[in-house]
């Protein structure tokens, strides 16, 4: 299973980074983890824009779906081979008016749904190609999913959008990497059901015994040094900051 990050900024993209977009791929399958502002013209520097096998909405807030709406266009009005087929898309309920209401002037209401097979999540496990998921709610002010991917024995949980919470470390347990969101900083921000901050989700990781941390969805005006500085305070094991372009190998 390997994994890519294809953005990793938090709220809105920063000079070096695109919003919230993760690959992960196995057996020629390619799933995205969201696809947040400038996703997919990063995604283009990994794969072609009809690579994608499936594609899985953390939520609906913009930095997570909002070039969904570009890649309607790409999939729609495809100039070389007409209309493409439509990818299966798990998101939150309401995902497709919530497209729908963004892009604006689909050429009908059910445009949307053409190139995009909408599947409601729900907690609990189920397959995407070859991975096996369980997604779990978290807890954020709409409806947003962490999600556990496993392949071949090995396993990568990405958080999503979260405060503090046990649905997520019980999500992350033994995981190989823990794709945890660091948005706040410890001290500063305190606003419960909404963020962690670094010593929050190194807490989580070192709850769930996870093999590897990697902080990610950190706003351009977050001091990202300090998170990781305090996840490392409270969880032993490796830690290091998510950056675009970067690969792992589980």
């Amino acid at each position: 299973m390997k994994l890519t990050v294809v953005g990793c900024s938090g709220s809105f993209p920063s000079a070096e980074s695109a919003c919230s977009s993760y690959l992960v791929e196995a057996d020629g399958f390619r799933l995205l983890l969201d696809m947040g502002n400038g996703a997919l013209g990063e995604l283009q520097r990994h794969i072609g824009l009809y690579d994608l096998d499936a594609i899985f909405l953390s939520h609906l807030h913009a930095d997570h779906c909002i070039d969904m709406c570009g890649y309607f266009v790409a999939r729609y009005y495809r100039h070389d081979g007409g209309r493409a087929d439509a990818i299966p898309v798990y998101a939150p309920e309401g995902a497709e008016q919530r497209l729908t209401t963004a892009y604006a002037d689909t050429p009908s209401d059910k445009s949307m749904g053409e190139v995009f097979d909408f599947h409601t999540l729900k907690p609990g496990t189920f397959q995407i190609g070859p991975f096996t998921v369980r997604t779990e709610k978290v807890a954020h002010p709409v409806d947003t999913f962490g999600i556990r991917v496993e392949h071949g024995g090995r396993s990568l949980t990405y958080s999503g959008d979260t405060g503090v919470c046990d649905p997520l470390v019980d999500l992350a347990e033994g995981t190989d990497l823990f794709l945890c969101e660091a948005a706040f900083t410890h001290g500063k921000e305190d606003i419960p059901d909404l963020h962690l901050n670094g010593r929050e989700a190194g807490a989580h990781a070192a709850r769930a015994g996870v093999r590897r941390l990697v902080l990610t969805h950190i706003p351009p005006w977050t001091d990202a040094e300090r998170n990781l500085a305090d996840a490392r305070e409270v969880y032993e094991g490796p830690a290091e900051l998510a950056v675009p372009g970067a690969v792992y190998e589980l």
